[in-house]
């Protein structure tokens, strides 16, 4: 009988991390584990994300924080700023009939809802979310840009997503440099 229980107790705690994963991302970008994004989502969400960083990183450098989150934001808002010019290139590049802009007129739902938290915040308050908010951003970030470089449609996109990875997993480990030094 025991042999049976620590089999199931194995299979059990097998597929925990994926149902983590999926439970805890948001309905409008694709999970963590999801092994292939289609090219619109991937150019809906990429334009969207990168656009709340510019937007959001704008706002710290206004407000009250501590100087290294305003290097930090300085910093969002040259590399997104770019990363956002060479998607467009890329979708003009690209194979597909997907409808983007990177500087569009409206950010995902998701994304719209995480700036306007901002919005009303300074000093403290604003410092915290800000950090929080951008460590969630780019770890979904890195998970849709390391699914498209890997399995994406569009050659153009593909190179994009590679291309565009390292400076996002430098900001991941950036962010989480100030939430060790904010915590």
């Amino acid at each position: 009988m025991r042999p049976h229980l620590a089999i199931a107790t194995l299979a059990l705690l097998a597929g925990a991390p994926a149902a983590f994963a999926q439970s805890t991302a948001p309905a409008d970008i694709p999970a963590v584990d999801e092994t292939k994004v289609d090219t619109e989502t991937f150019s809906k969400t990429a334009a969207s994300a990168n656009r709340f960083e510019i937007e959001s990183s704008r706002l710290a450098e206004q407000k009250n924080v501590a100087a290294d989150v305003k290097d930090f934001a300085a910093l969002m808002v040259r590399d997104h700023t770019k990363a956002g010019e060479d998607l467009k290139a890329a979708l003009e590049q690209s194979q597909t009939t997907a409808s983007v802009t990177p500087s569009g007129p409206a950010l995902l739902p998701r994304d719209q809802a995480m700036l306007d938290q901002l919005k009303n915040l300074d000093g403290d308050e604003f410092q915290a979310k800000y950090i929080t908010l951008q460590t969630e951003a780019h770890k979904q970030a890195v998970a849709l840009f390391s699914t498209y470089a890997q399995s994406g449609e569009d050659p153009a996109l593909k190179e994009f997503a590679k291309k565009t990875l390292p400076t996002l997993r430098m900001h991941e480990k950036h962010v989480k440099d100030l939430v060790a030094a904010h915590s």
